[in-house]
């Protein structure tokens, strides 16, 4: 895939998203080691083998970024890192791409612990939906939650995902095939971007919280579009 879509960089504020690199291996196991107890509640696991299955074996880093690579080229993949203040401090990938009468993606993230709560991870998927919706063209996004996992319902849910309903023992999570929720927007959901509504939210939220106070944003100001930069 080469194009106005991929590769590319994403930026809002001190929130940036580019493409996954072999050199960030060492960065990114050390988000990794950190976040250990944080991250595997939440992470994706392999099934044990089937009597008549291959066998499957976690790949190493460099395996995995070949694959994403070979992935976002078939156009089938957006698989970014996520840095906040020049540090790399999570991933973030469109995957599943279906083009045709479907033309859909889904949305899957981590961060690092170390930033939770300052308004990194909503505004990394605002960016990513953005770039899907009017520069992709795709015209539907999921996000498929486990119920437990409120931190990231909440992510959507700021950003006004609907919720669709529950997918039973839909992956491999920590061990044990897990039910998961499923949140949705489609382009006419959002035909502002999701980055001014995030924006308008925090502009809201803390003018409630502190009415004399200037509104605290992601370092842009509200409404104001993400910066490309390729």
């Amino acid at each position: 895939m080469n194009g106005p879509f991929w590769p590319v960089e994403l930026a809002d504020g001190d929130v940036v998203l580019r493409p996954i690199r072999l050199r960030d291996q060492r960065a990114w196991r050390e988000v990794n080691r950190r976040n250990r107890d944080w991250l595997r509640p939440w992470e994706a696991t392999i099934p044990p083998p089937t009597p008549s299955g291959p066998v499957a074996h976690r790949p190493t880093f460099r395996q995995m970024v070949r694959h994403l690579r070979n992935e976002a080229g078939a156009g089938r993949m957006l698989p970014f890192v996520i840095e906040y203040q020049g540090r790399l401090v999570g991933q973030l990938t469109v995957a599943g791409i279906t083009w045709g009468s479907m033309c859909s993606g889904h949305v899957g993230y981590w961060v690092d612990e170390a930033v939770a709560g300052r308004g990194v991870m909503p505004t990394a998927v605002a960016l990513a939906v953005d770039h899907c919706f009017r520069t992709v063209g795709l015209h539907r996004i999921e996000v498929c939650i486990r119920p437990e996992n409120g931190p990231s319902r909440r992510v959507v849910e700021k950003l006004g995902f609907r919720e669709e309903g529950l997918r039973p023992r839909y992956l491999h999570i920590d061990g044990a095939w897990r039910d998961h929720l499923v949140f949705a927007l489609t382009a006419e959901e959002a035909p502002e971007g999701l980055l001014a509504r995030w924006h308008r939210a925090r502009s809201q939220q803390a003018g409630t919280q502190n009415p004399t106070s200037p509104a605290q944003g992601a370092g842009a100001e509200p409404g104001k579009p993400a910066s490309p930069r390729k």
